[in-house]
């Protein structure tokens, strides 16, 4: 460690402690002493000072200290804190204009990547459905644990919600869902009939639909067809991911500008479902674990010790970077160890990459409700199912890109109708949220890997691990 590094990690460890001690000092001197209550305020605001000189190691210490920092503003000056919203508005502003062709772009590579359909054979028609009815599981889940927690209900956050043509949530003050909401008209409007319009007007399911489609064509054409239009989308998403990178360096100031503005208006209530929230996060996928990937492992016979040792590493590296593709080359490596054929890794982890991130999908979904219930908006089961189909298709190819799941959650929002202001709360503490999800990703890919392997009677587990589970017969 170098010296400045050291004076770094000094300067975040003191502001911690300034910070805390501050904390501790406010809320015993704001019933018993004024004098105590003032002291504690120059403490923590002396603490995020301290921690944003530490902060400037990366970006998620940012946004961290950012999160301190919109808060302490929104508690010491609330009346200059609610006119701190235009921030968070310039953030997204400039998330939304990237969410269309982001996500046109990786869901037509991500399905024309591959070459032909008919290429692709057997291995990659299982990998896809394997991948979707993982996706699927997990976006339920999602979707139960934040209706049993309902992490969102008591929040009442005043927002002017995302205005689109055909919504279909239901306002609490509603008893019946308005004209022209039903499931045909949703079934409708996901299909479009102007990409150019759908784009303009915001209407992120019909892009995926149009997006699918075009994937699937491209598949179809020979390579020399194929080639010039899927490098150009590949450009375009990489174009995106890179806008994307360089808009996240705004995002302190969107989370201070949006907490100070929570946080002047509500008080510090607001903290209470950020918390219900990440519990209700890591429950939920605590549950997939159990509930979906434990029984996949065992019904394939993977052996369980075996996998658990080779995919600790790789789960381990994208649970401190929060980011898949870091954790890449050590996923490949471990599971070919593991007895996973090269030609099955190189397909199934890549392909995974798009459509199988299950970490996400349960996050989004339970994200996506959160935002409803916040609002106070009531969705019906038939509205949310509705929610998981739109999320199946949008969610796909998100995570190159740290926090890039907020350019789904803002896709969902405005097809819902849901209002912005809960998902820069969410933001707040979307980097612990990232790290368990990322994981999961990994895990749920590696495992991917060695059923696809062990469908094809192909995953040589005989040196690697001592004990096989044996399935129970159907």
């Amino acid at each position: 460690m170098t010296k400045r590094s050291r004076w770094l990690h000094a300067a975040g460890v003191v502001g911690g402690c300034l910070y805390v001690l501050g904390v501790v000092l406010g809320v015993y001197g704001s019933s018993h002493s004024a004098a105590l209550s003032t002291t504690g305020m120059v403490l923590r605001v002396a603490g995020v000072m301290l921690l944003a000189v530490w902060a400037r190691r990366s970006l998620t210490a940012w946004i961290f200290v950012a999160m301190l920092a919109g808060l302490e503003f929104g508690v010491d000056a609330p009346g200059l804190a609610v006119q701190c919203k235009v921030f968070s508005d310039i953030f997204l502003r400039l998330i939304r204009m990237i969410v269309a062709p982001l996500i046109l772009g990786t869901l037509v590579t991500g399905i024309a990547g591959h070459g032909s359909l008919r290429q692709v054979g057997r291995i990659g028609v299982k990998s896809l459905v394997y991948f979707e009815v993982v996706t699927t599981l997990a976006l339920l889940i999602g979707v139960v644990a934040i209706n049993l927690s309902k992490a969102g209900v008591g929040l009442a956050v005043n927002a002017t919600p995302n205005v689109t043509p055909h919504a279909v949530v239901v306002p609490m003050s509603q008893s019946h869902p308005a004209a022209g909401h039903d499931w045909q008209s949703f079934l409708l409007n996901a299909f479009p009939e102007n990409i150019a319009k759908s784009i303009a007007d915001d209407q992120i399911l019909q892009v995926a639909v149009f997006a699918v489609l075009l994937g699937i064509a491209l598949s179809l054409l020979t390579e020399e067809r194929r080639r010039p239009l899927l490098e150009l989308a590949e450009s375009v998403t990489s174009a995106m991911f890179a806008i994307t990178k360089i808009v996240m360096y705004v995002a302190p100031l969107g989370v201070a500008g949006a907490l100070a503005y929570t946080v002047g208006q509500r008080g510090l209530i607001v903290l209470l479902p950020l918390a219900k929230l990440l519990g209700t996060l890591y429950g939920a996928l605590a549950a997939f674990l159990l509930l979906v990937l434990l029984p996949a492992a065992v019904l394939f016979r993977v052996p369980l010790r075996g996998f658990i040792k080779a995919v600790a590493e790789p789960a381990t590296i994208g649970f401190a970077t929060s980011t898949s593709e870091a954790a890449l080359p050590s996923a490949m490596e471990e599971m070919e160890l593991f007895g996973v054929p090269r030609r099955i890794v190189s397909f199934v982890i890549p392909a995974g990459y798009s459509f199988n991130l299950a970490g996400s999908s349960v996050y989004l979904a339970l994200a996506s409700i959160f935002v409803a219930q916040a609002a106070g908006i009531q969705m019906s089961v038939g509205s949310q199912l509705a929610m998981v189909f739109t999320l199946m298709l949008t969610s796909k190819g998100v995570a190159g890109v740290p926090r890039a799941i907020l350019v789904v959650l803002l896709a969902t929002a405005s097809t819902f109708r849901l209002p912005t202001e809960p998902i820069f709360l969410i933001l707040g503490v979307d980097a612990f949220a990232d790290m368990g999800r990322t994981a999961v990703n990994v895990i749920g890919n590696c495992l991917a890997a060695a059923v696809v392997a062990r469908s094809e009677g192909e995953l040589g587990v005989n040196s690697v691990a001592e004990t096989v589970i044996h399935s129970v017969d159907a």
